[in-house]
């Protein structure tokens, strides 16, 4: 699976006040694995730049005079991103901004480019309900090392939110893993199981008769409710 960890930074919250994307970046991840690929610009927005945004990012207008504009690398950023999923963290904000610029140029909105886009701070919800989730919040949880990160920025945050992501779906490694990884890992596992010595035999812990006869209560219950449609009962009979 190709994914791109994408962030913007902005003139403001808002793009439906005008506000723009001043600095956009994503990093190429390729089965789980990062290709040294990625996507960066900074961007002139033609427009001033919020005090609030200032302090969180610390780009100044003066240094964008004479970046290039959204126009200019929109072809360029489409390219990159086609057909990948795109993962984000708060993906609602940043496909908002991208969507509004794109919309300018009359061109079709990002996430019909794009394979799919995740959100990683849904994800992070969904794992950690009542819990901050933001990206220091979650570098802090999963213990990835963010000291370098004083002031906001796309690519850098992008970066860490790649190694977040992973920590985040370590489970789901055995779904994507490479064939050759797969065999080297089962062969290991066969080996660490040959020299432990021999096996202890299960043990089976079997039903009481007070268990069988609630059980059996069940099963009655079941099938007068279903009207004779308890396919468990029928599998015990048939048994």
């Amino acid at each position: 699976m190709r994914q791109i960890f994408l962030d913007t930074e902005t003139t403001g919250l808002e793009h439906k006040l005008g506000h723009r994307i001043i600095e956009i970046a994503g990093v190429e991840m390729l089965n789980r694995r990062l290709t040294n690929r990625h996507f960066h610009r900074y961007l002139n927005p033609e427009r001033d730049i919020d005090a609030g945004a200032l302090s969180v990012h610390g780009i100044s207008r003066e240094f964008l005079r004479d970046k290039p504009r959204f126009a200019d690398v929109a072809a360029e950023f489409l390219d990159f991103v086609r057909g990948a999923e795109l993962v984000i963290h708060n993906a609602a904000f940043d496909v908002g901004f991208l969507n509004a610029e794109l919309a300018l140029l009359d061109m079709a909105p990002v996430d019909t480019v794009c394979h799919a886009v995740r959100d990683t701070l849904r994800l992070a919800k969904d794992l950690h309900p009542g819990k901050k989730n933001n990206l220091n919040a979650l570098c802090e949880r999963y213990g990835v090392d963010n000291s370098h990160r004083t002031l906001h920025g796309a690519l850098l945050d992008a970066e860490i939110l790649a190694e977040v992501y992973l920590a985040m779906t370590r489970g789901q490694e055995s779904l994507i893993i490479e064939l050759g990884d797969d065999h080297a890992s089962r062969a290991e596992t066969a080996r660490k199981m040959s020299s432990a010595g021999p096996r202890r035999a299960l043990q089976v812990k079997r039903a009481s008769q007070e268990e069988i006869a609630e059980h059996q209560q069940v099963l009655t219950a079941i099938e007068k409710a279903s009207k004779g449609k308890c396919l468990w009962l029928r599998s015990e009979s048939s048994g």
